[in-house]
C-alpha cells in the first residue's frame, strides 16, 4: 500500500531497491528517527513479499503506544492514506496534542542516545560500518558524521543524511558546494523548495559543476549579476551552464 508520504528514502524502498536486512531493520521500527518516515515505512513493509519482513512489521505496527499514534494521526500534516490504513486496523486520530515528528512514536534503544561527537568520525572507520549503522549515524549522528557520510558511495546513506532531522540549512548549503557527492544528492537538494529557498544552496548548486547542467540553468535566474558573472567564466561550470549565464546577463544589461 501507498502510505501517501515520499521522501528520498522511501522512494527507495517503495522501488523496491533497498536489501533484506535493511529493510528488516525498518520493519522492526529502528531505522529512521521521523514518525512519518517510520510510519511509511511500516506501512509499505507489512505487504512485504518476504513472510519474516511482513510480520515483523505488523508486530512493531501492533506494539505501538496507541495514544501516542492517535494524537499524530491527528497532525495535519498526516497523509489521507496514513489515516486510512490505521482506520482499516481501528485506530483513528484522536484529539489535537503536540507531537514531535522528528521522533518515532515508539523510542528505539538504538535511536534514543546521543552519540558523542568525535565517535565513528574517522572516514576508515565510518566506511567500514555495516549498511544499516551507517544509516542509523546519518540520520541520528552527529555533524561531522554527516558530513562525511553524505558522500557514501552507497545511495541510502546520503538519502539517510538528508532525511536527518538534525540536518541544518548550513549543512545543506555545504553539501550543494561539494564535487564529491553524488547527482542524486544535488538533485533532492534542487527540489526540496525549502532548501532552494536559500541563497547560498542555489549558488552552490548553479556553479557546482557535479549539478546536471538543465537544474543549473534553470537556478541562474534567480542568481544576482555579480554571481551571473562569475560563473560566466568558471572553467570548472559546463559550457551550457557558462553560456545561459551570458545570456542572462546580456538580459539584464538591455
Amino acid at each position: 500500500m501507498d502510505p501517501g508520504y515520499r521522501s528520498p528514502l522511501i522512494d527507495f524502498f517503495f522501488r523496491g531497491e533497498v536489501a533484506r536486512d535493511v529493510r528488516l531493520v525498518a520493519a522492526q521500527g529502528a531505522l529512521t528517527p521521523k514518525a512519518h518516515e517510520q510510519l511509511a515505512l511500516l506501512i509499505l513493509l507489512s505487504d512485504d513479499p518476504e513472510a519474516v519482513i511482513a510480520a515483523s512489521a505488523n508486530d512493531t505496527l501492533n506494539g505501538l503506544p496507541v495514544e501516542a499514534l492517535r494524537a499524530f494521526l491527528a497532525r495535519t500534516d498526516v497523509p489521507d492514506p496514513m489515516r486510512a490504513f490505521f482506520a482499516a486496523r481501528g485506530i483513528g486520530a484522536g484529539p489535537v496534542a503536540a507531537t514531535d515528528a522528528n521522533r518515532p512514536l515508539g523510542e528505539p534503544e538504538a535511536l534514543a542516545d546521543e552519540p558523542p561527537e568525535d565517535e565513528h568520525t574517522d572516514t576508515a572507520v565510518l566506511s567500514s560500518l555495516p549498511i544499516v549503522e551507517r544509516m542509523k549515524l546519518a540520520m541520528n549522528g552527529t555533524k561531522g558524521q554527516r558530513a562525511q557520510l553524505i558522500r557514501d558511495s552507497n545511495r541510502l546513506v546520503a538519502a539517510a543524511v538528508l532525511g536527518s532531522p538534525k540536518l541544518t540549512e548550513s549543512e545543506v548549503e555545504a553539501f550543494a558546494k561539494m564535487g564529491n557527492v553524488t547527482e542524486d544528492v544535488l538533485r533532492v537538494i534542487a527540489m526540496n523548495r525549502t532548501w532552494t529557498k536559500n541563497y547560498g544552496v542555489v549558488l552552490g548548486l548553479s556553479r557546482n559543476p557535479k549539478t546536471p547542467p538543465a537544474i543549473s540553468m534553470h537556478l541562474l535566474s534567480r542568481l544576482n549579476e555579480r554571481d551571473l558573472k562569475m560563473i560566466a567564466i568558471d572553467r570548472n561550470v559546463p559550457e551550457a551552464v557558462r553560456l545561459a549565464a551570458r545570456k542572462f546577463i546580456v538580459k539584464a544589461s538591455k
